[in-house]
């Protein structure tokens, strides 16, 4: 396929046709047409692939990029995302009694690894008396 029967296939699509009428059209079998927006992910293709920050038209239209580059993909997410987290917890660190706020574990119980230690440590040596017992 050239560029040509590209944009055209591109733009068949965006005008709602079927994988069989845009065949006829560009002379091309049912099976190479629908392998290719299988393949390219583009089975629901809007005109052309833009950044969802920016606007920007995107370099390859065939990859199932959503941002033209790392720093537009940063800035979109911290202005879509914060306070919008769905499984957000927060609770109060065991040790030190800090709030902590945490998206990934819901049950985590230190704000840090130096908590943790610090409260196991703190425990085992009250709980081991003169004697040499443990309570």
């Amino acid at each position: 396929m050239n560029k040509v029967q590209l944009n055209e296939l591109m733009h068949l699509k965006n005008q709602g046709r079927s994988y069989g009428e845009i065949a006829s059209a560009l002379s091309l079998s049912k099976g190479t047409v629908k392998s290719f927006f299988s393949r390219k992910k583009q089975k629901s293709v809007g005109s052309y692939m833009v950044c969802k920050n920016c606007g920007v038209a995107l370099a390859r239209m065939c990859d199932n990029k959503k941002f033209c580059s790392d720093s537009c993909r940063y800035k979109w997410w911290r202005q879509n995302t914060e306070g919008n987290r769905k499984h957000l917890k927060i609770s109060i660190c065991k040790n030190c009694g800090k709030e902590l706020k945490c998206y990934d574990n819901k049950n985590r119980k230190y704000c840090s690894h130096a908590c943790y230690i610090d409260d196991r440590f703190k425990r085992q040596a009250r709980s081991v008396t003169d004697d040499g017992r443990t309570i």
